[in-house]
């Protein structure tokens, strides 16, 4: 078991918003926008971050074998146990990406790290082509993963890439993934049988929806929500308000769990790299007075 420098840990750690895990990055690389983790400012290397419960170490740790993480497309070349920051246990893969084999596409460099924090897990993902970034450069950022404490709500909301301006009564009742935020309007944080509106608010990034696409896709999300059915669209509509393009969808449905006659309205707001999507859900009986209130939350949306 090896240990690393202590130089490049504590103050250096840079943690992507929402994560507990923060990394020493190399100049070039940078927090993504995209999702929990770094990419380099050129493109060709990317450091994704995923947190999993505490006990989660201890089964990677076993179940991780060269052939096991071959078929998730690592092929290993080396296996090493780490110590970390305030004594971490850790476990550094190295070897090729395996679809670089398959699609006889230069070579992939891949790095794999599993962290044991005392009440998580964090398991780090490192790819980057071929002459990009050294394996000694990759290893000193992942070895030197420092570990902050829980965050709580307000903190993981406050991280979150846009600026709720007007609530409108909603409160958040949990954050996910550091691009999204599950609200309601009521005193119960576990919502069965649909006895409160929801709204969750969601950022994607990518490249722009061209305007003749945008009803195609706000229809696919809509319908691609797993815990509805029989969806009837009552209008779905593209508008333009304070020099941003919108896309809103208002539908009736079922909830599945509860067979409950629910309202739907999603709301896209369009941006230059991706989109906020803003999905409310409320009981048909309770539409007249709620659906003003997810429209008065979606107009105070801000990006920061």
């Amino acid at each position: 078991m090896s240990a690393i420098p202590r130089g490049v840990l504590a103050q250096d750690a840079v943690f992507p918003p929402s994560s507990r895990f923060g990394f020493a990055a190399p100049a070039d690389m940078v927090i993504s926008k995209r999702f929990t983790g770094f990419e380099r400012k050129g493109g060709g290397a990317v450091v994704s971050v995923v947190e999993l419960p505490g006990p989660a170490y201890t089964e990677m740790e076993q179940s991780f074998t060269d052939e096991t993480l071959k078929t998730q497309g690592l092929v290993v070349r080396s296996r090493e146990s780490v110590t970390l920051a305030d004594g971490m246990p850790g476990v550094l893969f190295t070897g090729e990406a395996t679809a670089s084999d398959v699609q006889g596409l230069p070579a992939v460099n891949k790095w794999l790290l599993i962290v044991g924090g005392t009440d998580v897990t964090g398991l780090v993902i490192a790819q980057a082509a071929s002459g990009i970034e050294s394996d000694e450069t990759i290893r000193a950022m992942l070895t030197s993963v420092k570990l902050r404490p829980a965050l709580g709500l307000d903190e993981q909301v406050a991280a979150l890439p846009f600026r709720i301006g007007d609530p409108a009564g909603f409160r958040p009742v949990r954050a996910l993934a550091g691009n999204s935020v599950l609200m309601t309007l009521g005193p119960r944080d576990q919502i069965a049988a649909m006895e409160q509106p929801i709204l969750v608010i969601a950022q994607a990034f990518q490249s722009a929806t061209p305007q003749e696409q945008r009803d195609g896709l706000a229809r696919q999300a809509l319908f691609a929500n797993q815990t509805m059915k029989d969806f009837q669209i009552e209008r779905s509509q593209s508008y333009r308000q304070n020099g941003i393009d919108w896309h809103e969808i208002v539908a009736r449905a079922v909830d599945i769990p509860s067979s409950t006659p629910v309202v739907v309205a999603q709301t896209i707001r369009f941006n230059p790299d991706g989109y906020i999507r803003a999905v409310g859900v409320t009981r048909a009986d309770q539409r007249s007075d709620v659906l003003p209130l997810f429209r008065q939350v979606v107009d105070s949306l801000q990006m920061k």
